[in-house]
């Protein structure tokens, strides 16, 4: 750690670089985690390098994916818990790469807060550290800026971005598509990073009580169940795309089904979602009675419990679900493409 660089003068007006230096000694053992065969360089240099194998890939192609957490670090605030949200962070970037096909190989992150607790910031940056790990990416490094004024002294903005590598002649680019194509659902974990905003208004959670066990979420809290990790979907869908050809992926995030299915279907055609074989999470009914919110803006709004739809030949769903199934996920058929203009058709 560095103890030559210390600044009275810029700690009275609130930043402190020692904490800085702190924080960065108190996550490298949670960065290190995240090496893999690519990571070059140690945190604290001005880039981070990594060295790309391409061996197998004839036309790359690099893929960037960057994205926040957003509100749902209003939940992190009030149960002064930090160490899951980074999930959120890397999960929001590596499953919109994985859509195309392509395989995220590094990410990078950037927390603001308004003052640097070291400890916190490291709390933040391992489960991060975790998310990188969760999709086989290279933390290989980020930002901390202590902003006050800016941010109140408890509060930080976490965000960040992933960058993947993909073969030009194999991205995933809904060409192949046709009517009669099964769609898969991937379960999601909870209401992953979008729609806090409503969530956060329909529960008052600023002035009503989210720790208590609540009996509709099997005994966990509010909370609890807001604060669940984005689940990530990048090792699952790469060892599909071994064996199955996959016509589109879509990832359910803000906007929900009838915003995100649409991105990976061409025109001509639509999805048809058969509203009985959804299982939706308990948490999505507790949002839907307690706001008196209209099942088409839950629909337009969550994930409903589905976190990724993936597009394959009918003849194909069997094979891809019997692997989703090896990977530990619980995948099902939702609904199958149809001739239409109209997008999604919930029925």
């Amino acid at each position: 750690m560095n103890t030559n660089s210390k600044s009275d003068s810029y700690a009275a007006a609130g930043v402190d670089i020692t904490a800085g230096y702190k924080a960065v000694e108190l996550m490298k053992t949670h960065i290190a985690r995240t090496f893999t065969n690519g990571a070059t360089s140690e945190i604290g240099g001005f880039g981070g390098l990594f060295d790309l194998d391409l061996t197998g890939i004839s036309k790359p192609v690099l893929v960037s994916g960057t994205d926040g957490v957003g509100t749902k670090l209003k939940i992190a605030f009030l149960l002064d818990k930090h160490d899951t949200v980074g999930i959120d962070c890397v999960a929001m970037c590596v499953n919109d790469i994985i859509c195309c096909g392509a395989k995220p190989l590094f990410f990078l992150d950037y927390i603001a807060c308004g003052k640097n607790y070291p400890e916190k910031i490291a709390s933040i940056v391992s489960g991060v550290a975790e998310g990188c790990v969760q999709s086989g990416v290279t933390l290989i490094g980020g930002e901390t800026a202590e902003m006050p004024g800016f941010y109140p002294v408890d509060e930080y903005d976490l965000a960040g971005f992933s960058v993947g590598v993909a073969d030009k002649d194999k991205i995933i680019d809904n060409s192949k598509m046709k009517e009669g194509d099964v769609i898969i659902a991937l379960p999601s974990s909870g209401v992953h990073s979008n729609g806090f905003s409503l969530v956060r208004k329909v529960f008052d959670v600023e002035n009503e009580d989210i720790s208590s066990p609540v009996e509709e979420l099997d005994g966990k809290s509010i909370g609890e169940t807001l604060l669940t990790p984005t689940k990530i979907y990048v090792k699952p869908v790469l060892k599909l795309l071994e064996s199955v050809t996959v016509k589109g992926i879509s990832h359910i995030t803000g906007g929900g089904f009838y915003e995100n299915i649409p991105r990976s279907i061409p025109k001509g055609l639509g999805a048809k979602i058969i509203k009985e074989n959804i299982r939706v999470l308990p948490i999505f009914k507790l949002i839907a009675q307690k706001g008196n919110i209209s099942e088409r803006d839950m629909f337009n709004t969550f994930n409903m419990g589905v976190g990724m739809s993936i597009v394959v030949d009918k003849q194909d769903a069997s094979k891809a679900i019997e692997i989703f199934k090896q990977s530990g996920e619980d995948a099902y058929i939702i609904g199958s493409i149809i001739k239409s203009d109209e997008g999604v058709t919930i029925c």
